[in-house]
């Protein structure tokens, strides 16, 4: 199971942070200096993968223009000699091939995976969800790639969440069959902590077959008239194993308010030019907030 493409589907409405997210993709926000698909992109590319497939939908304009060139910009950067920031903006032109196609309506993370049937092409695919960050010492979708080609398998990436907060999640029941691999037994979406078969969660990270889209196209609608993935996944289940890896590094929701504000600290404080600084300033907000 060679995995060569990425499918990153960037097309919801972003409704859990309105208003910015009215007139501004989520996957845009920016996380210190950087939107948050970069860092998803980032990670594609550092696992090796060459050919990302951005799935958009109305008013994700600005997710294309980011990844463009700007010849303007370029121009303007190189007559006033600024040619760091230069090679900063030619270096994201530059990042990898990338294509993309619109979902015309949100009928789900399933549909949307559905418009990337033909770029994909008959091959084996890795999906990294545009408002998840990874930070890790091996990319987190690398991770899943290599259990996938190990096993010739599915793979999902998995973390441990707090019991109150498996409502939110997809759920995997699973047989541990080493360190951080479980096999797959079943999926619960999204199910109450009293009907929660365990407490590890999927997470926006997938290494698919293209099998999954005969199993997309079978998959009825669910809440709120959407497609679900997991609803797929279960139905794939029945007929070949999968697997799911809990990936070893620090993962942002950054779609939620929270994940948004801890991806911003955490990462600036990982980085040297702005470490020492934002503890000065998270310093003096606590003085203040003590003060009152």
């Amino acid at each position: 199971m060679r995995v060569r493409k990425a499918v990153i589907p960037a097309a919801g409405l972003g409704t859990r942070m309105l208003p910015i997210t009215k007139s501004m993709p989520k996957e845009m926000l920016p996380i210190v200096d950087k939107p948050v698909i970069h860092y998803v992109v980032e990670e594609a590319i550092k696992a090796g993968i060459d050919d990302i497939l951005i799935i958009t939908g109305k008013g994700k304009r600005a997710i294309e223009d980011y990844f463009d060139r700007s010849f303007e910009l370029e121009y303007y950067l190189r007559e006033k000699g600024n040619l760091g920031q230069l090679r900063q903006v030619e270096e994201i032109g530059e990042m990898v091939d990338i294509y993309y196609v619109r979902q015309k309506k949100p009928l789900g993370l399933g549909d949307a995976i559905l418009h990337a049937e033909k770029h994909v092409n008959g091959e084996p695919f890795a999906v990294l969800l545009g408002d998840d960050i990874i930070i890790s010492e091996k990319p987190g979708i690398k991770q899943l790639i290599e259990v996938a080609e190990k096993k010739d398998a599915p793979v999902i990436g998995v973390e441990e969440v707090p019991w109150e907060l498996v409502s939110r999640y997809g759920i995997v029941e699973g047989e541990l069959v080493s360190r951080s691999l479980y096999r797959i037994k079943d999926m619960v979406e999204k199910p109450s902590p009293s009907e929660a078969p365990g407490n590890i969660a999927i997470i926006g990270r997938y290494i698919l077959p293209p099998e999954i889209f005969e199993f997309l196209r079978r998959t009825p609608p669910g809440k709120g008239g959407e497609i679900q993935l997991t609803d797929a996944l279960r139905e794939m289940l029945k007929e070949q194993d999968m697997f799911a890896k809990v990936i070893d590094g620090e993962r942002y929701d950054v779609g939620s308010r929270a994940g948004f504000i801890r991806a911003n600290l955490e990462i600036s404080l990982s980085r040297g030019d702005l470490r020492e600084e934002v503890i000065k300033l998270m310093k003096s907000v606590l003085r203040e907030v003590q003060d009152e």
